[in-house]
């Protein structure tokens, strides 16, 4: 299984100066299994340079490249009317929103009105790929070798985790996570023995005294997570678009400090596990 990072970024991008060692761009998150089959997770901004790539390196899975989504806030969908593999016709795309309970009515109408005329030039029905829109009530999928798996966890509007297990081995990808009331002990029973957790820490405790409510966490929080999970490595992401790569790296090593297993992603960032 090999983990790309193409967003790393919360709430909004940032392209300042000092802004660019950890990324600028909005969640995006490319998995590759052993057959090369490809599991896209969120299209914030960050998807833009992962068609790119998937073009430029001459990729030819035609058929049924997943793209599934933890939630449909604006960041972590902006990105694909931009994605530049939807507009070739030979390519079919499954757009999944895997996970029981989810409040969703027409998930394919959520990305048509965000290709409204008034929006954005192109429909999504002229885009030129195939779109399946698939919305199980279901909280599993295998897809090939991996079996992934889809827990509903706290924020605003609804938001899931995603456990993506194959050959032994343990993906989470948990942003977007608030703990309102101490940890919430559903990451916690997604999250064990995970290899590699990607974990929310979009603040500190600090800040979070004035953030309640907004859906996020801080990193002593994802710790927290880790720990009582059992986590070999610890990823942290969704970085909020006020901290630059100096604050960024400062509060990295504080992380580090507790949990030495961890680190603070980086766009364009490749872990093969």
């Amino acid at each position: 299984m090999k983990i790309k990072f193409y967003g790393t970024r919360g709430s909004i991008p940032v392209c300042d100066t000092g802004f660019q060692e950890f990324g600028g761009n909005t969640t995006c998150l490319q998995v590759t299994f052993e057959n090369d089959q490809i599991l896209i997770l969120d299209a914030g901004s960050g998807i833009r340079n992962l068609g790119k790539d998937l073009i430029q390196n001459g990729h030819e899975q035609f058929e049924d490249i997943f793209i599934a989504f933890t939630h449909f806030h604006w960041d972590h969908i902006q990105g694909f009317p931009f994605f530049a593999p939807a507009f070739d016709p030979r390519r079919h795309f499954t757009i999944t929103a895997l996970g029981k309970n989810r409040e969703i009515q027409n998930l394919k109408e959520i990305f048509e009105n965000q290709m409204e005329w008034v929006y954005f030039p192109v429909a999504l029905d002229n885009m030129g790929a195939t779109f399946k829109f698939h919305h199980p009530e279901s909280e599993t999928l295998q897809l090939n070798s991996a079996t992934i798996t889809a827990k509903l966890h706290e924020h605003p509007g609804q938001a899931y985790s995603y456990r993506i297990e194959e050959n032994d081995k343990i993906l989470v990808f948990s942003t977007d996570v608030e703990h309102s009331n101490g940890i919430d002990e559903r990451i916690i029973k997604v999250a064990q023995d995970a290899d590699i957790l990607i974990h929310d820490a979009q603040y500190t405790d600090e800040e979070l005294v004035n953030r309640k409510g907004w859906g996020h966490s801080s990193w002593q929080q994802a710790v927290e997570v880790a720990e009582r999970a059992n986590v070999k490595y610890l990823i942290l992401t969704h970085h909020d678009p006020e901290h630059n790569d100096e604050f960024l790296t400062k509060v990295e090593k504080e992380a580090q400090a507790h949990f030495p297993n961890c680190h603070f992603a980086r766009e364009r960032e490749e872990i093969i596990l």
